[in-house]
Parts: C-alpha cells; structure tokens; sequence
C-alpha cells in the first residue's frame, strides 16, 4: 500500500480509484538510480513510460559542436518517456540525475491494455501532453526573441514555478543547484556571457546569488529593463 498512496500523488494518477492504483502498481516497478547517472542515452533509448518518485532529473542534448543544451529539470511527479502513440519527445535525449531519484517504470504492453478501458485516465494523459507541449512551445519562443537578461529571466522563471520555494515578499528560492554553466546550457549561450548577465540582475535587485543557489523575485522580472 505504500506504493499506492505514493502513486495517488502523481497528478496524472489523480483520475484512478483505489482499485486501478492497486493495479497499477503490479505495472510499475521503481529504481533507485543515484546521482549523476544516465536513465537514457540517445543509444540505450527503450519504450517505456517513467515517473519521477524522489529526486530531480535534467534532459539535454548534444549539438554537432558536442554543445549541451538543456531541455528540461523534473522532479517529483512528472513523466517522461516514449511508448507507442504516447511521446513526451524524450527519445533523443540523455537523461541524467542530478541528485539520487527513484525513477518508477510502467511496462508498456500491459500499459497500453491498462489504459485502453479507462478513458478518464487517457484524457489526464492527453492533458499532461498538451501542457507540456505549450510549456516547451512557450520557452522555445521566449528563447529565440528575447534578449540574454530575458532569457535568463524566463528559464529561471519556468524554475521557479516548477521547483521553486517560497523564501519571503515574493521572493523564491529555485529549489535545484544551479552553476553559471548549467545557466547556460539552459539558454544556449556562453558560461562567460551568462555570468556577466547574472551579475547585472545581481546589481539590479532581481535575483540573489549564493553558491549553486539563485532566489529570484517574481515582482521585479516585470519591471526588468537591463540592456
């Protein structure tokens, strides 16, 4: 039982009764994988639904230069994976831990038979879809137009709402340690550029720095005008 209440959690899993998370669990197995170990590598890519338990992942890729440029951090709760008509466009990437994360997997035929009679939970499914479709179209757009500020800004921003914790007056502390290179991984540019960057926000009030640690306030990134 203490899977299944671990699997009520999840928002995708909120649609299911007691029955179906029983089942449920005879579809999952969970892995403690620790820190900074590859889940998948564009190489070793298997079909399969995973959900984060505990910990915190980071998606990336490689450009031709060898360049990485992060795609995502997910914490507890979210999904990732590919089976089937299901795809959270993960296939391509590597998926590393970034501190020790139980990383649960779903068996895809049995999933696939699991969710074909319940189509309540499908549409959860489609809807975490959907959100995280617009979330990436969203910060692709803010990425390709806006000025470096800007773009830190905006990934520190979609940080906050994901792994953020209220520190005071509005002010959150980015819940994931954050160094000037993984900054720019995130925004695809240079750890030089983003330093200089950061420094100016420093200065201007918007955000505080500590080591591998960024408070952000939300307030002032709309009155941001740094050139």
């Amino acid at each position: 039982m203490e899977k299944n209440h671990y699997l009520s959690q999840f928002n995708l899993l909120q649609s299911l009764g007691l029955e179906d998370l029983i089942e449920m669990e005879e579809l999952t197995r969970i892995t403690v994988v620790p820190k900074n170990t590859y889940i998948q590598t564009p190489s070793t890519f298997s079909e399969g639904l995973f959900f984060v338990k505990k910990g915190k992942v980071r998606l990336y890729q490689l450009n031709a230069n060898g360049k990485q440029f992060t795609s995502d951090i997910l914490s507890e709760g979210n999904v990732f994976g590919e089976m089937g008509m299901i795809s959270f466009g993960t296939k391509e990437h590597y998926i590393e831990t970034i501190e020790e994360s139980h990383i649960c997997t779903i068996d895809p035929a049995r999933f696939e038979e699991f969710i074909s009679h319940r189509p309540r939970f499908m549409m959860s499914l489609l809807q975490v879809l959907s959100d995280r479709i617009k979330s990436m179209s969203q910060l692709t757009q803010n990425l390709a137009i806006g000025n470096l500020h800007d773009k830190i800004l905006c990934v520190l921003l979609k940080l906050a709402d994901q792994h953020g914790v209220e520190h005071k007056d509005n002010c959150y502390k980015i819940n994931v340690p954050l160094s000037h290179q993984e900054i720019a991984n995130l925004i695809g540019a240079s750890r030089e550029a983003v330093t200089v960057a950061l420094q100016e926000l420093v200065k201007a009030e918007v955000i505080q720095t500590g080591f591998r640690t960024i408070y952000i306030q939300r307030d002032k990134t709309l009155e941001t005008n740094i050139t």
